[in-house]
């Protein structure tokens, strides 16, 4: 059984032509124009496909990070003042250049740690101008590369200082979607549902402005408690549902049907020490797909590198090697949409591949912390390749 699911070959070779896979086999024979990388005794695999981040912020929470190891929980730390709502005031406050460049940075990072395809939402504007900032900042990181970006608007993602909530879902569902939907900043629209954030009610009323005017429907989903968030994912026809710790059964089911795929965070959930984990059992039983992301952030995850996600799948979550290597390559894909174009090794696809130093593919998991990448290509060009340790030798006087 090891392996099944992975469609491993062995001694295999891959042909690159025009950014996309042209060619997968076991003997394919080099032309005399084609430049060949030896990738001898190494698992090579598709490009890590990251599809929930918060990667543009100004404004680090370490404070808040030794708050919760002296007993505090996330819910206590917003509600009096901290939380999203304190990356806000950063944000705010920061110009785009700097908020450009430090997101530039940490893509370059995830890039290290072999992530070809990453998925990033606005959120910490919390008011038009200031969302629509962080939307152009994430257009020009898509544009200038080094990889596939992926934007969502998350106007939704906590109710700011001085508005009451339904004069804000006014303002997100009447003005600020339609804005960032004429000017095309964004493929998805996202919302925090909990009970003490945005409710089913108003989720579902916030997804359906944002599919009627063209942005497909993302949700943050019974994390701290069972808010209807599961429910609400089937009943608008979310591509995917994030964190999902408590979610019903009822919901579940109802995300099966409507094929909704699971986003799990268990990198965030270890950060924060939470005591519930994702009904995985009941996710195998009932289908559903499970895909894994970092949701890096400055709160709750400052995890930005998808082999450590896939190894906390694993070791926190009981998930097995398998179902984590395909969360982080083909699912994360398909939770963006992408199944058809990354995710996998296969002919027509771009040509996003990491090449690993690693013999075997339980070795993902099973070397904890290891950063395990030597090559990344990104459609068809090697963006990265980590540096040769020198002997000894080579730096005696």
């Amino acid at each position: 059984m090891a392996g099944d699911g992975l469609g491993i070959i062995k001694n295999g070779a891959v042909r690159i032509s025009g950014g996309k896979v042209t060619e997968v086999g076991t003997c394919l024979e080099l032309n005399s124009d084609e430049q060949f990388i030896d990738c001898q005794n190494s698992v090579v695999l598709p490009g890590f496909v990251d599809p929930h981040t918060h990667l543009v912020f100004a404004g680090w929470r370490a404070d808040e990070f030794e708050l919760r190891l002296s007993g505090k929980t996330y819910k206590e730390i917003a509600e009096a003042g901290g939380g999203i709502l304190s990356t806000v005031v950063h944000t705010r406050q920061a110009s785009e250049e700097m908020l450009y460049l430090s997101a530039l940075e940490r893509l370059w990072e995830m890039v290290s740690w072999g992530t070809t395809t990453v998925e990033i939402k606005s959120g910490y504007g919390l008011d038009t101008e200031n969302e629509l900032k962080l939307l152009r900042v994430i257009k020009r990181l898509a544009e200038a590369g080094p990889i596939r970006v992926v934007p969502t608007f998350l106007g939704a993602h906590s109710v700011p200082p001085g508005i009451e909530k339904q004069n804000y879902i006014r303002l997100l569902c009447e003005e600020m979607i339609t804005l960032v939907a004429e000017k095309g900043l964004a493929r998805f629209c996202d919302v925090f549902c909990e009970n003490f954030v945005f409710n089913a009610q108003e989720s579902r009323l916030i997804l359906e402005a944002g599919k009627s005017a063209g942005l497909m429907p993302l949700i943050h989903a019974d994390e701290i408690e069972s808010s209807g968030g599961a429910e609400v994912a089937a009943e608008v026809g979310a591509v995917a549902a994030s964190h999902l710790l408590q979610p019903s059964e009822r919901g579940m089911m109802m995300m099966a049907e409507k094929g909704v795929l699971a986003v799990l965070l268990p990198g965030t959930c270890f950060f924060l020490q939470e005591r519930h984990r994702p009904p995985i059992g009941k996710m195998r039983e009932l289908g559903i797909t499970i895909a894994l992301g970092s949701d890096f952030n400055p709160g709750s995850s400052t995890l930005l590198a998808q082999p450590l996600t896939l190894q906390f799948g694993c070791l926190y979550y009981g998930l097995t090697v398998v179902e984590s290597l395909r969360g982080v390559t083909i699912n994360a894909a398909r939770a963006l949409g992408l199944g058809d174009e990354t995710g996998s090794i296969e002919p027509g696809k771009w040509a996003d591949i990491v090449v690993t130093d690693l013999p075997d593919y339980r070795h993902f998991a099973y070397r904890f912390g290891h950063n395990p990448v030597q090559l990344v290509i990104s459609r068809g060009q090697v963006i990265y390749q980590r540096a040769r340790f020198q002997s000894p030798s080579s730096f005696a006087g």
